[in-house]
């Protein structure tokens, strides 16, 4: 008893520090310490010894942030993961940190304990394993919450444990806002590491590209600031480097003037006619956007099956409220909309729309390649999808879409600020990101729907090899499990991020520990 107590004098002790900072020696001793005190029953656990031992610890040091299995607190956790599959995936425990400081504790104690981890921001991922883990350790980041404005209004803190709606709804009461995902649950950490598309991404690039600065514990539990002076080198791989260089527990975001804007979607049924229209608007888009950096478009192909038709839907963004500006009118000039939500609408609004259509709780598959922006090509993978699609869409509950956005050279123009981006894409354009996203119900029809989903994918990708419009970037938040994302940047960025890699984390804690998502 007497040793425990000195454990827990001595983590309030580090943990009430505003500057603390563990070693993985002082870590090693304690979690020891707990060990030689609660050795019963060792033998009859079904996690790995490791893990159960890192679980022990935490929950004697830090109880009101750690649940087991078949608590209230664990079981709402799991819930609040988008995809099936996620929210399936069963942690030995699950480890909330309310400090830089604590999350610093878990690493090391992963490190010492070899217990594997994942980490959660807003678990918007689709396949297992993503931010969560079967048997192993989840640190789940929603109680690093923070959204703090500066003083001049230029800059805004955020936690990783935030979803967009928190931060856009804070901001837009200033008429602020920052570059952020476009659908209102999505988690901050992920989207930003990962690239992060806006709906302001024309004038200002993507969400890695206005991050000022970030708060990053290291491999070796330090706790750091990472900008383009500090550590310039890691500071450039953050920015679309994912998960493989340290838990980033606030990143202090570029802040910018923002109003209402016009924005909303148009649903056609589909017919050869529309769909040629629609795919020469969107062609069109990708060569005048420089014209009009204030205007975005989504364009999505979808199977409804309880109508047994494929419809078209055009989500048109103009950053600025005012309707039906001219470099959007070759899509609302489209005839046959059978539904149409433009309108005057507020940030939050317009990405709890969006996240209205892409509801959580099913089982989920994502997928992306990048191609150039031609009509031809368009055309034939639309064909490509439908034909897949025909052969799986009996499944039930599926929701099978093809989704294109533009990436154009307004957005890319942005990808050199403070040093550049790891995404291998500036100064190109414009380009077809295309997602392929598909839902369903059953576990039962998994195989074949992934199966659809690889095969729209690898048939797509020959076809634009064939017209020599194959471009090799891997949007990270689209990908899918079986693609490899990271070589995708090219291969002086990949040498780089693995040089990177090595140098902030010799023993490869972010590699063997962490090994969900994708890897280098």
């Amino acid at each position: 008893m007497r040793i425990q107590m000195f454990v827990g004098l001595f983590l309030f002790l580090r943990l009430v520090s505003a500057v603390a900072v563990y070693t993985l020696e002082e870590v090693q001793d304690q979690i020891e310490s707990y060990r030689q005190q609660n050795t019963n029953g060792l033998t009859s656990r079904s996690v790995p010894l490791g893990c159960w031992l890192l679980c022990g610890f935490l929950g004697f040091t830090l109880p009101n942030q750690l649940a087991y299995p078949n608590t209230t607190i664990y079981e709402f956790e799991e819930s609040r993961y988008w995809s099936q599959q996620q929210a399936l995936t069963n942690p030995a425990c699950r480890f909330s940190p309310t400090s830089p400081a604590q999350v610093s504790l878990a690493v090391l104690g992963s490190r010492v304990t070899q217990c594997k981890f994942a980490v959660k921001s807003g678990g918007h991922a689709a396949f297992a394993g993503a931010s969560n883990i079967d048997g192993g350790l989840t640190i789940d980041l929603r109680n690093l919450n923070e959204i703090t404005l500066s003083a001049d209004k230029t800059q805004t803190s955020v936690g990783p444990g935030n979803v967009w709606y928190d931060v856009y709804s804070k901001l837009e009461r200033e008429n602020l806002t920052v570059i952020g995902g476009r659908v209102s649950a999505i988690g901050v950490g992920g989207l930003t590491l990962g690239g992060g598309i806006s709906f302001f991404s024309s004038r200002y690039g993507w969400a890695c590209d206005n991050v000022n600065a970030y708060e990053v514990v290291f491999a070796d539990g330090s706790i750091n600031s990472v900008t383009p002076s500090s550590y310039p080198d890691l500071y450039w791989a953050l920015r679309g480097g994912g998960n493989n260089f340290g838990i980033v527990t606030r990143f202090d975001l570029a802040t910018y003037p923002q109003g209402d804007l016009w924005a909303g979607s148009q649903t056609f049924l589909y017919n050869n006619q529309t769909a040629l229209q629609i795919n020469n608007a969107f062609y069109y888009l990708g060569i005048n956007a420089p014209s009009d950096p204030y205007a975005q478009v989504i364009l999505a192909y979808a199977y409804a099956q309880t109508e047994g038709v494929y419809v078209i839907a055009s989500d048109l963004q103009y950053g600025k409220p005012e309707p039906n500006p001219p470099i959007l009118q070759n899509f609302t000039s489209v005839p046959g909309a059978v539904a149409d939500t433009l309108r005057i609408a507020t940030l939050t609004n317009l990405t709890e729309e969006f996240n209205n259509t892409n509801p959580g709780g099913f089982r989920q598959t994502y997928w992306t390649f990048t191609v150039g922006n031609d009509v031809s090509l368009m055309t034939k993978m639309i064909d490509i999808y439908m034909d897949e699609v025909d052969k799986v869409k009996d499944a039930a509950g599926i929701v099978p879409s093809t989704i294109f956005q533009l990436i154009t050279t307004d957005m890319t123009s942005h990808f050199t600020r403070n040093g550049g981006n790891a995404l291998g894409l500036a100064g190109q354009g414009p380009l077809n990101l295309v997602n392929i996203d598909i839902s369903w119900s059953k576990e039962s029809d998994d195989k074949r729907i992934i199966a659809a989903a690889q095969n729209i994918v690898n048939r797509s990708v020959a076809a634009a090899k064939a017209e020599g419009l194959f471009n090799e970037y891997l949007y990270q938040n689209y990908a899918a499990l079986q693609q490899d994302v990271l070589p995708s940047y090219g291969a002086t960025n990949y040498a780089k991020l693995k040089a990177v890699s090595k140098k902030y984390d010799p023993s490869g804690v972010w590699q063997k520990l962490q090994p969900g998502y994708f890897k280098l």
